[in-house]
């Protein structure tokens, strides 16, 4: 496997987690060496399965934001405490993908009714409907503080580029393939690279491949082939790292191409993956087959934690900003947050000195 420029095959370590006993401690559950008890928190309030869960960046007083995408079609808005802030109201479908801007002004969704909306976050008014052909499986805002473009993908193969100044103008269309599509299968995940001046977005499609666009041109600049139909891919705070799910495999790939891309094969198949922001030597995953959550080492690919809590598959995961906390949304309607360091006093987990 290698980027069209020509890198060399990825590390490959052994399967992970394939030791019968999910590297479990004696109560069941919990990180290795550490007898401290995992209490999550439990965030309720959607009534279907959760397949989407986005942080914003760090705000100026420390706190952040986390937007949760789901098959009941009510995105919804909390704070760093998981406490409920609102609901986004207006979709007629499942809501596939959701995000915050930069300023936490703004979110954006795509839903199952075809179209992708921009959302005022103080007022949770609908913005503007951008209409689609067919499911929108994803949708990116551009990294300014007040975004003016949207990215949009799904089930069409389409990604569009709207111009969030000029909502009722055409939309231009990524790729230059003659029957007018931009990927060869379903775009299960678009991101906005907030750095190279924010002319780059890559997409992941069904069809395995990853894709790097220019923004100004319109065109692909290059592609990773990772053999498998992708289902999630997500850019790690403070940018630099993809780490895409494919397969039974968990692949981190260097936005700028400079790195040959590392691989890790799981005994568990992944639904989506997330890399530490500061430490950048575990991430988490979830796995369409079983209710837990687990942390696994960069480097040697090893199971680190694996905790139960949730009541069904786990389909999405995600760090904090601050790498504190980890989200997960599971098909069973809930949310989690979990601590990186059970035991640490922080946000509502409060222990006594």
């Amino acid at each position: 496997m290698s980027y069209t420029n020509g890198f060399s095959l990825p590390r490959t370590p052994e399967p992970a987690g394939a030791n019968g006993n999910g590297g479990l401690n004696g109560n069941g559950a919990g990180p290795v060496g550490n007898s401290a008890k995992v209490q999550p928190l439990l965030c309720s309030g959607h009534t279907r399965p959760v397949v989407h869960l986005q942080f914003s960046n760090l705000l100026d007083d420390g706190t952040y934001l986390l937007i949760s995408a789901c098959k009941d079609g009510n995105p919804m808005l909390r704070s760093w405490l998981g406490d409920w802030i609102g609901t986004f109201l207006g979709h007629k479908g499942a809501v596939w993908s959701s995000k915050i801007s930069l300023d936490t002004t703004r979110a954006v969704t795509g839903s199952a009714d075809f179209t992708a909306k921009i959302w005022d976050c103080n007022s949770g008014e609908a913005l503007h409907s951008f209409a689609h052909n067919h499911i929108v499986r994803s949708v990116a805002l551009d990294p300014q503080q007040q975004p003016q473009y949207l990215l949009t993908g799904g089930n069409e193969k389409k990604i569009r580029l709207f111009d969030l100044g000029r909502p009722d103008a055409e939309p231009l269309v990524l790729g230059s393939k003659p029957d007018g599509i931009s990927c060869d299968g379903t775009v299960r995940s678009i991101v906005w690279d907030e750095a190279q001046g924010g002319a780059v977005g890559v997409s992941a499609a069904e069809d395995g491949v990853v894709r790097w666009w220019d923004l100004r041109t319109l065109g692909q600049t290059a592609q990773l082939d990772l053999g498998d139909p992708i289902s999630s891919m997500e850019l790690a705070h403070g940018g630099g790292t993809l780490s895409v799910t494919a397969g039974n495999k968990v692949h981190f790939l260097d936005i700028l191409r400079q790195h040959p891309p590392v691989t890790i094969p799981l005994a568990h198949p992944p639904t989506s993956a997330s890399l530490h922001p500061f430490l950048r030597d575990r991430f988490i995953v979830g796995s369409a087959n079983d209710p837990w959550v687990r942390v696994y080492d960069l480097d040697s690919g090893h199971e680190r934690e694996v905790y139960k809590g949730h009541h069904g598959p786990v389909l999405c995961a995600s760090y904090s900003p601050d790498g504190e906390v980890y989200a997960t949304g599971s098909e069973d309607g809930t949310i989690r947050l979990w601590q990186t360091n059970p035991g640490k006093s922080y946000g509502l987990w409060q222990t006594q000195d």
